[in-house]
């Protein structure tokens, strides 16, 4: 059995997902400059892609000598690779140079990234601010595909679990009217609530 915590982080993170949808719907739409919107640009992102294409043969084949300077920069300073344009610029930023040659090629690296931006909508001026919207697309749709897998999931083992959960917190429903909709009492629907949440929370990774 869950723990009385675990149960609202449950609760909240279903009961937020019409909420996540609600605003996704409105980024969706978000104008960043020549008619591209903001799920246009995050599908449109392919500089991690095109990495990964590439990482197979060595970066001195497809890289000027130029670039390979900035590859062995960001090497030098970047823990890791993140995808998505705005967790690059924000790692390449957060980086400390040790002399003027690293501070050089990481502030090239930077603009390289803001020229992407520029390319695609054609604004240069406020482009931290797409990369917020962007960011934020990113993150609620990446939470909504978790929120959806994790129900799938449990639709294929236990169907009867998983309606719960979406009639009781993502629709809203009262418990009389689940309790009308999934065929049973109320004393068995308290029961498979608790199975439903301890399942739930399992396949997220609460517990």
């Amino acid at each position: 059995m869950v723990s009385k915590q675990v149960e609202q982080q449950v609760i909240e993170q279903l009961t937020g997902y019409r909420d996540i949808v609600g605003r996704l719907r409105v980024l969706e739409t978000y104008s960043v400059g020549n008619g591209i919107t903001v799920s246009r640009l995050n599908e449109d992102d392919h500089l991690q892609e095109l990495h990964q294409k590439l990482r197979g043969l060595p970066s001195y084949m497809y890289l000027t000598q130029y670039e390979q300077k900035l590859e062995t920069a960001a090497n030098a300073y970047l823990a890791s690779h993140p995808a998505g344009t705005k967790a690059q610029l924000r790692a390449v930023q957060n980086c400390n140079p040790l002399d003027e040659e690293d501070a050089k090629n990481l502030r090239d690296l930077q603009n390289k990234i803001r020229k992407v931006i520029k390319a695609r909508t054609g604004v240069v001026d406020g482009y931290e601010a797409i990369l917020e919207q962007l960011a934020e697309y990113q993150d609620l749709k990446a939470e909504k595909e978790k929120i959806d897998r994790v129900l799938e999931v449990m639709g294929q083992q236990e169907s009867h679990l998983a309606d719960l959960l979406r009639l009781r917190y993502i629709e809203g429903l009262p418990v009389v009217e689940v309790a009308a909709e999934l065929g049973v009492v109320r004393r068995t629907l308290g029961r498979w609530r608790v199975q439903a949440i301890e399942t739930y929370s399992k396949l997220i990774g609460m517990s």
